[in-house]
């Protein structure tokens, strides 16, 4: 697919926000305008509206066919002959008009104009998309047009679109019109949308337009932060709407470093940030032809020729070198740079997860031993750096700096803070939180899960609850570290089997919990944890765990979205994996808040600790 073709269409909330009521009920939605965003049939104006109120002139309507037929690429900037009398090869629509007249898909008045500046009629626009599908006007039987607008509605072109026969076409009519158009099938049975992009089959057997690979195919990009890489982006970012690991952001959030992929219909740009730093072990399936790579245990696709030719045996990395991967948008290698030169100025925060002395083969054959700690880093990547340190151990908190271009890894020492998080997010008691905020929860020594400041809305932390946090030359937090403060990291279920002995010199226990539906078998010989059957909370592994309870239950009268609200009329929020099971004959049997929503049932949340206390309802229960 043409480069220049690329998509909002991974900017859904770009187009899909601009929507009308009218539209989001019509049967394609949001969809539409982002498959056609893609083909560059409809796309935005600098500002991504789509004006899909207005009327479209013939002219509009002609350039949007053009961009929906073979000859999409013929059209040039300019026409090299007036194609009608009303229309100067010096007008911006001549090129199209002159490539639809070759094409066979448009026909001018019988006064010979074409008249490019009246509104276009669902009968002539109709017309034209089916001379796409190869129909012509012999086709047909009766006054024109009532055999065309018979196969518009037998071919299903109709879905979604308002106008009558000689209303004038606005631009949602011609949105779904065109929508509709790429997954009906052609006079000789293959679909449309497949006729212009036959490498990819982008509309499977069953009519279903894959707009994932519609993305994929279209996206311009990567490019490295670094140098002076915006002159590669096809437009000026300060008029673009920029996007950095899925949320919306400035230009200047984009850091050095990140993979940047862009949109010129869209004049949008998306810039990720995850890498993965550790010890380069092999190159597969060659040297010689470079198609994953192992950093630190975990293998990674290579997604682009540059991170093909430094990893391949004419590049500059070996195996046993330290190195810094660089991701792209599907977690491919978008690019490769020596671990202290992608450290160089910045400071990595996280947890240690492990200690290990792994052995690598070099080139040459030659074995060796390297001592490293993998880390879980607050921006939620998993790491692993080389150390000549001995004393470090799972859960110390780290950082990661660069020495004359040396990796070095110190432990922090605690810095703790108390305060209320507030209701919008955006602080923690006097400190604002940065735009760029990292925050990490975690767990002992074995678990850590990246939050976002909305997961701690309204919630009170306490100074045993704040393991460590820094701030930027703003004196904003850009890094903060917690011990358990959102209950994230356990497991949730429903205990359904309990038999607990303590008596004289005997202690043990015996548990069976309904995990996701699954029946899971957990004991101690040595412990026994006072709970009764019910929902549960499990900390730890759920082989060895360091200890179950019994959720508190709330009596519910509804549950909407994340928020339930109880028969006491108080607001919870509601885990976003919360798990709902029905009770019947006094077993649990795992459902699903749909099911169990607005009928016959009898509501009950259960959850960790209170709100405040960064809680949240686990299970629901349905009677």
């Amino acid at each position: 697919m043409r480069k220049r073709m690329l998509a909002g269409v991974i900017a859904a909330v770009l187009t899909v926000g601009l929507l009308p009521a009218a539209m989001a009920a019509a049967p394609a939605g949001g969809e539409a305008a982002q498959v056609l965003s893609a083909l560059n049939i409809m796309v935005g104006d600098q500002n991504g509206e789509l004006h899909l109120e207005r009327t479209v002139t013939r002219a509009e309507f002609t350039r949007m066919v053009i961009a929906a037929s073979p000859w999409r690429d013929s059209a040039g900037d300019a026409a090299s002959v007036a194609p009608y009398p009303d229309v100067p090869r010096t007008h911006w629509a001549a090129p199209y008009i002159q490539a639809a007249v070759s094409g066979g898909y448009i026909s001018g008045y019988l006064d010979g104009t074409f008249r490019p500046d009246n509104t276009i009629t669902l009968a002539e626009g109709v017309t034209m998309v089916l001379r796409l599908l190869g129909y012509q006007p012999s086709d047909f039987t009766g006054a024109y047009p009532a055999g065309q607008m018979a196969a518009y509605r037998n071919l299903e072109l109709d879905e979604g679109v308002a106008a009558a026969q000689n209303d004038a076409m606005t631009r949602q009519d011609a949105l779904y019109l065109f929508y509709n158009l790429m997954t009906t099938k052609n006079k000789t049975g293959v679909y449309h949308l497949n006729t212009l992009e036959p490498t990819l089959n982008l509309v499977g057997m069953d009519g279903t337009l894959d707009r994932v690979a519609l993305v994929n195919s279209a996206m311009e990009g990567p490019v490295v932060a670094e140098g002076s890489w915006q002159g590669k982006v096809p437009f000026d970012l300060s008029s673009a709407a920029v996007y950095r690991d899925g949320k919306s952001a400035p230009a200047q959030a984009i850091q050095a470093l990140d993979v940047v992929y862009w949109s010129k219909p869209m004049r949008s740009v998306w810039a990720y940030s995850k890498r993965a730093t550790g010890t380069l072990e092999q190159v597969s399936p060659s040297a010689s032809a470079p198609a994953s790579v192992t950093v630190a245990g975990r293998t990674y696709a290579i997604e682009s020729g540059d991170a093909a030719y430094a990893l391949s045996d004419l590049g500059e990395f070996r195996a046993g070198d330290s190195v810094t991967l660089l991701l792209g948008r599907g977690g491919g290698v978008a690019a490769v740079r020596s671990a202290g030169e992608a450290l160089e100025g910045s400071t990595v925060y996280g947890m240690v997860t492990s200690v290990q002395n792994t052995g690598y083969t070099d080139d040459r054959g030659d074995t060796y031993t390297s001592r490293s700690v993998t880390v879980y880093t607050t921006s939620g990547a998993v790491n692993t750096y080389p150390t000549d340190e001995s004393y470090f151990k799972a859960g110390d908190l780290v950082r990661i700096t660069t020495e004359g271009g040396a990796i070095q890894v110190k432990r922090l020492s605690a810095s703790t803070l108390s305060g209320k998080v507030s209701a919008d997010g955006t602080k923690l008691g006097s400190y604002v939180l940065a735009d760029d905020v990292e925050i990490l929860d975690t767990y002992e020594d074995t678990a850590a899960v990246r939050v976002y400041p909305g997961r701690l809305a309204g919630v009170r932390l306490t100074e045993s609850m704040v393991r460590f946090y820094a701030t930027n030359a703003q004196g904003e937090i850009q890094r903060l570290i917690l011990k358990d403060a959102t209950g994230d990291l356990h497991t949730y279920g429903v205990l359904t089997s309990v038999t607990e002995i303590s008596a004289g010199m005997t202690t043990m226990s015996s548990y069976v919990a309904d995990i996701g539906g699954q029946a899971v078998p957990m004991g101690s010989q040595t412990t026994v944890f006072g709970v009764k059957k019910g929902p549960c909370q499990i900390k730890g592994s759920l082989q060895a765990p360091d200890r179950i309870s019994n959720l508190t239950e709330v009596k519910l009268d509804s549950v909407t979205g994340n928020t339930a609200l109880s028969s006491a009329n108080r607001s919870y929020p509601v885990s976003e994996r919360a798990a709902v099971y029905e009770v019947r004959d006094g077993k649990y049997y795992l459902s699903s808040l749909t099911r169990v929503s607005g009928g016959d049932y009898t509501l009950a949340g259960y959850y960790d600790k209170e709100p405040e206390q960064g809680g949240q309802i686990r299970v629901i229960v349905a009677r």
